[in-house]
């Protein structure tokens, strides 16, 4: 088992202003562990902040990334499906019930003239029994109307993740204008409400698209996984009705960033591990885009899209630790994954940062019963957040991890309905995990370490928690109660929801805190129009082009991937670091200058003091 961090066991206050902290730097020995993680980080490097490194350098495509592991590859025989989406908008999360509709009922699906591609909306048949299903809803992406969703988790054991996958620009360019049919959310979410196995998830999406049409941003794909396997699908620009399925076996490893298919049976109709339109392979010989006399296989993804882009040869070289068989043969590299192991993928900095919507990992196990079906969900990128356990089981979620006004489509334009005023009214989780992302991805090279090794030590404890809570409710079963499961599912949701908001907003505190000792908070230095009187400040806060999203990667960070918990090691070794030996590093604890050391301690002594908290607040529920 991993080492964890030796945490606190008892509460210590938590002094915002920075000469309370310099005077508990030397007398909380419960944060010293966290101290000393700190002082490591900080020392080879001093205080200086790393952003200067972070704009020099081009950003890597910033887009969505599925991760599948088989279960022959895991430590406890489950799948595991991990991964984000990558849009700017606010997202929150949803446990959706199953829902009964009367016959004839109907469901509004496409996209509308304001989309990418241009398009008019539908509407389609709803069955008549949808499943329970668990996802996170956002407001914005290509025009598409919200609320959207890449997928999730339903009661069936079904999980889905959606991910980019252009096609050829010759296949855009056919794309009708409008266009009709259901886009890549529709196709997700009614996946969510029908799917029974990842297979008939592809059988589904495929029936949609032959019948009602594909309403497009440029090319998609999907990833669908259950607890045996799972099934990459790939649905095609242009409005042709192309669309391609391979199954992926219990000993595979895939990432699809984007997603791809690439060498495919001609006699596919014959193949179990294969599905696709009628049309895939003459459509591509009718264009000349493929000889079947060339003898070359029909690659599907050179035929119908585009060169990877960060493939080995291209232009830029920061993209090559995103090129996917590399990625693929690094994870299998890494042996077997547990769980926490691919919470600690989803987080690497090389692809979570401002562009990462959000993080889920599905633990996909046969014989489970389906409240206990549980998608582990980040409410922002994972480098800023920690993954909690959401059971199907769960009657909901706390109000602030639900809609907020933060970066939700249109927010601006009147003023907010009455009946939503409550919610609004709460904190926003979403907002104070990117208020940690955008502070610590300021000075990833001080900051990042002691911040992952935060979030992980408190996930080792969620997960723990969770199966203590499941073994719980298999005894219920045997006692018979299991009407009692419910509330003790929600209660453990509720709990460790808010106590990873606590944990979030005394991180930010503690961040802040180190930056503005440091360095200050730095102020945009955009242009203001000519004429203007009003400083930048002012200036829409929007991504300008040829300048780069906020992000946490720099080279030369670490070696990546890396298992969770990684560095609560380092924290461990060192944990015998005495208060005197950093008051001679730091030249003491007095005075105007805090030195680099000693903005160590302050990092650890807050994120100590956190997890302290946190950790009575534990003990005393239980």
């Amino acid at each position: 088992m991993t080492p964890r961090l030796r945490l606190p066991t008892g509460p210590v206050p938590l002094a915002p202003e920075l000469s309370v902290l310099r005077g508990m730097l030397f007398t909380t020995a419960p944060s010293l562990f966290l101290v000393t993680l700190s002082l490591l980080v900080l020392s080879p490097f001093g205080a200086s902040p790393g952003h200067a490194q972070i704009v020099a350098t081009a950003p890597p495509p910033a887009k969505s990334i599925a991760i599948y592991v088989g279960r022959d590859l895991t430590d406890d025989g489950s799948v595991l499906l991990g991964g984000f989406g990558h849009e700017p908008s606010s997202h929150w999360y949803e446990i959706t019930p199953a829902r009964a509709f009367p016959p004839g009922t109907t469901v509004e699906v496409g996209v509308t003239d304001e989309a990418r591609f241009p398009g008019q909306r539908m509407r389609i048949p709803q069955i008549e029994e949808t499943l329970r299903y668990v996802t996170t809803n956002y407001s914005e992406f290509a025009g598409f109307p919200p609320p959207l969703t890449n997928g999730g988790l339903n009661e069936r054991m079904v999980a889905a993740r959606d991910v980019w996958s252009p096609s050829r620009p010759e296949l855009r360019a056919m794309t009708p204008d409008p266009q009709t049919g259901l886009s890549y959310s529709d196709l997700s979410r009614l996946v969510m409400e029908r799917a029974t196995t990842a297979r008939e998830a592809v059988e589904i999406v495929g029936a949609l698209i032959d019948e009602h049409g594909y309403a497009t941003y440029g090319g998609n794909s999907h990833l669908f996984a259950d607890p045996n396997e799972g099934w990459v699908l790939i649905d095609y620009a242009g409005g042709q009705g192309l669309w391609a399925a391979e199954r992926l076996g219990s000993d595979e490893v895939r990432v699809s960033y984007p997603g791809y298919i690439r060498d495919f049976p001609l006699d596919f109709q014959d193949d179990p591990d294969f599905m696709a339109s009628a049309n895939i392979v003459d459509f591509a010989v009718s264009q000349g885009w493929w000889d079947p006399e060339s003898g070359e296989p029909f690659d599907l993804h050179r035929v119908y899209g585009v060169p990877f882009p960060s493939a080995p040869g291209q232009d830029d070289p920061h993209t090559l630790f995103r090129y996917p068989p590399d990625l693929e043969a690094e994870i299998a590299a890494l042996g077997t994954m547990s769980l926490a192991d691919m919470m600690a993928l989803v987080r690497d900095p090389r692809w979570s940062n401002d562009g990462a919507g959000y993080g889920q990992v599905a633990h996909l196990r046969s014989g489970v019963r389906p409240e206990l079906a549980t998608l582990w969900m980040s409410i922002t990128g994972a480098v800023a957040s920690p993954f909690v356990a959401v059971p199907l089981g769960a009657e909901g979620v706390p109000p602030e991890y639900k809609q907020h006004r933060y970066l939700t489509s249109d927010s601006d334009t009147d003023f907010i309905d009455a009946d939503f005023a409550p919610l609004e009214g709460t904190t926003s989780a979403y907002r104070v995990h990117k208020r940690l992302l955008y502070h610590t991805c300021e000075d990833p090279r001080s900051l990042l370490k002691p911040v992952t090794a935060a979030l992980e030590a408190f996930e080792a404890d969620v997960i723990d928690a969770h199966f203590e809570t499941e073994r719980r409710a298999r005894q219920l079963v045997n006692e018979n109660r299991s009407q009692m499961i419910p509330g003790i599912l929600t209660d453990q949701v509720e709990q460790h929801l808010l106590d990873a908001l606590d944990l979030g907003e005394r991180l930010v505190v503690g961040v802040e805190v180190e930056t503005r000792a440091q360095s200050g908070i730095r102020m945009p230095t955009v242009d203001v129009p000519e004429g203007a009187s009003w400083r930048p400040e002012s200036e829409p806060m929007t991504l300008r082009p040829g300048r780069t999203y906020h992000r946490c990667w720099v080279e030369g960070l670490d070696d990546y991937p890396r298992r969770h918990g990684s560095y609560a090691e380092q924290a461990t070794v060192l944990s015998d670091v005495d208060a005197s030996e950093l008051r001679q590093r730091g030249g003491g604890a007095t005075g105007t200058d805090v030195g680099p050391w000693l903005a160590g301690g302050i990092v650890g002594l807050l994120l100590g003091v956190g997890f302290g908290i946190f950790l009575a607040r534990s003990q005393r529920a239980e």
